[in-house]
């Protein structure tokens, strides 16, 4: 018995060859997010926090007399309203959304998306005959990353070595103008210097706003806990899968129970589409 499972780790079936060559060409209408959830651009910031927050989702895509004109992310109102002090019930979308889309069809492979992802810099709205039909972010993308050479690298050579900090009893509002300012979607909580949790653009919208939390409210509470954390040296294929089966988006590294680094989703995007 031993032996044949050492086999078959080393001479793969012809069904997982076939699985292996399926993901290189699948396309995006077979992981894009289809629900796509909607805003009008005269709506308030507050309104889309809420509407994210409830929903668990990062984006919302807004439209205009039954037209598709831009998209607002929890970058958007992390960065542009949130660390600037300003009021999510005065700011309405149009003012901070991000335009135009970026659009891609159904049928172009997951590769291109990724690399179109990369180069744009954004979601991906998915439009089939002039209808918006899908979205298609990070977390959809390394779902379905194939084993390849760019995914065999190390997820060392992608990841974010400077590892942003804050004390568990720090308030919700300075975690968030730091992240904002930084531009970053996340941080580590700490506990007497030790590492114990992570907060997340996506802990802001789901434990903080969409639950009309107080800014003011110790961070350690609203945090994720306990840390998910892989050694560094895996694979960006590796990583993927952990990302996906523990739903998460940021992946701590680790090296001699220390952290060296943090890996995203989105860093495992720019490394399959190089």
């Amino acid at each position: 018995m031993g032996l044949s499972q050492d086999l078959g780790k080393e001479y793969p079936s012809v069904l997982d060859r076939a699985y292996t060559q399926y993901k290189k060409y699948q396309k995006v209408d077979e992981i894009m997010s289809r629900d796509v959830v909607t805003i009008t651009p005269e709506s308030t910031m507050y309104k889309a926090a809420k509407m994210m927050g409830e929903k668990h989702i990062g984006s919302l895509i807004a439209i205009k007399y039954d037209t598709p004109i831009g998209i607002i992310t929890e970058r958007d109102l992390l960065s542009n309203v949130l660390a600037r002090g300003m009021d999510l019930k005065e700011v309405i979308v149009e003012k901070v959304m991000s335009y135009p889309l970026i659009t891609i069809c159904p049928t172009l492979r997951i590769k291109e998306a990724a690399q179109t992802m990369i180069k744009k810099k954004g979601r991906l709205a998915v439009f089939e005959c002039g209808k918006l039909v899908g979205i298609v972010t990070a977390s959809d993308l390394i779902r379905s990353l194939p084993e390849s050479s760019e995914t065999m690298l190390k997820v060392d050579d992608f990841m974010t070595k400077d590892i942003i900090k804050f004390d568990e009893r720090t308030v919700v509002a300075d975690v968030v103008k730091t992240m904002g300012n930084k531009r970053i979607g996340s941080v580590i909580i700490t506990r007497k210097g030790s590492p114990t949790g992570i907060f997340t653009e996506r802990d802001l919208l789901t434990t903080v706003l969409a639950k009309d939390k107080p800014m003011d409210t110790p961070v350690g509470i609203v945090s994720s806990s306990p840390l998910i954390t892989t050694p560094s040296g895996i694979s960006v294929h590796k990583a993927a899968y952990t990302m996906a089966s523990k739903h998460i988006r940021r992946l701590p590294l680790t090296k001699n129970g220390k952290l060296v680094g943090i890996i995203t989703a989105r860093d495992l995007v720019e490394a399959y589409a190089k």
